[in-house]
């Protein structure tokens, strides 16, 4: 599997060889449901309530007497049948946090990657090279290589504060470390650009 290699100029200057066995996979989309599915769940708050008619504040007692006015039978006025009652069966706090295994993580990983890999969407870069924060830099490496206005996440293998204070402002742009990234950010982003040393790193991390 191979990648297009750019200088920090944004100039193309070649191909990169990447590893079959973690960038050439052939994706099984279910895993990568199962692993999304599971980062999502987990940024859940979880604090959604609603009141029952045991919590609602008010009188229980009976509305109207049972028999006599030909109208239905109705005990408190808050039963859920009654606007401002409580909810019968309404959302309760609760946590949704879960995990799959880290092989499943480590596999899902893989197929994202290998899936933007073969649509020619991961860009590799010899290093990313800013010589002070300043968006417009960023801008305009974003137009030379063509991906502006494109959702894109910029993986570094080490910390790049230049970098990373560069992308932070503008839309649909994201900048991690290769060591931090998950399944979720490369799904959602159209092109994953990368350094060399993001490369290693994430060979490193998915070749265990």
């Amino acid at each position: 599997m191979k990648a297009p290699l750019y200088n920090s100029a944004g100039e193309k200057i070649g191909e990169i060889e990447l590893k079959e066995e973690i960038f050439g996979r052939e994706p099984k989309k279910h895993v990568i449901w199962e692993v999304v599915k599971m980062y999502l769940a987990n940024r859940r708050q979880g604090t959604h309530k609603a009141k029952t008619r045991g919590e609602v504040v008010g009188s229980n007692r009976k509305i109207y007497p049972q028999k006599g006015l030909g109208r239905a039978r109705h005990g408190s006025r808050k039963a859920p049948i009654f606007v401002g009652g409580g909810k019968a069966h309404g959302p309760r706090p609760r946590d949704y946090y879960y995990e799959v295994p880290k092989k499943v993580k480590r596999l899902a990983l893989s197929y994202a990657l290998s899936d933007r890999a073969r649509e020619g969407r991961i860009l590799v870069f010899e290093e990313f090279s800013f010589e002070k924060p300043k968006t417009k830099d960023m801008v305009n490496l974003l137009e030379k290589i063509g991906i502006f206005g494109k959702n894109a996440v910029f993986l570094s293998g080490n910390y790049n504060r230049n970098l990373y204070l560069s992308g932070r402002n503008i839309p649909k742009i994201d900048v991690k470390l290769a060591r931090d990234v998950n399944t979720y950010d490369v799904v959602r982003a159209e092109y994953v650009v990368i350094d060399k040393t993001g490369i290693e790193k994430i060979e490193e991390r998915l070749g265990k």
